[in-house]
């Protein structure tokens, strides 16, 4: 198996690792704060509005982190870093 394969092989492996556990954690923990949110509206309803602009602005940020681990993924898969090296190493004749 040759060097450019083995890149491929692996930066295919780590861009879904990297999706799965990326998306996993964001996900608990979105559920989480929106079950947090639900326990106190129930215990308080007039503080419904400063309860629900508080719980978007932090879904908010729990996303992010999801986003920003699909974007490392398809980076890793359409445009690898590695590529131009191990091209340029194989080029050179393995040296």
């Amino acid at each position: 198996m040759d060097s450019t394969t083995m890149i491929a092989i692996v930066s295919i492996f780590t861009a879904g690792i990297t999706t799965g556990v990326g998306c996993l954690g964001p996900a608990f923990g979105e559920g989480r704060a929106v079950s947090s949110a639900l326990a106190s509206l129930a215990q308080q309803p007039d503080a419904a509005a400063t309860i629900t602009r508080t719980l978007f602005v932090g879904l908010a940020m729990i996303e992010s982190t999801a986003i920003y681990c699909f974007v490392v993924s398809m980076i890793l898969i359409f445009a690898n870093p590695f590529w131009g090296h191990v091209t340029a190493v194989a080029a050179a004749g393995g040296q």
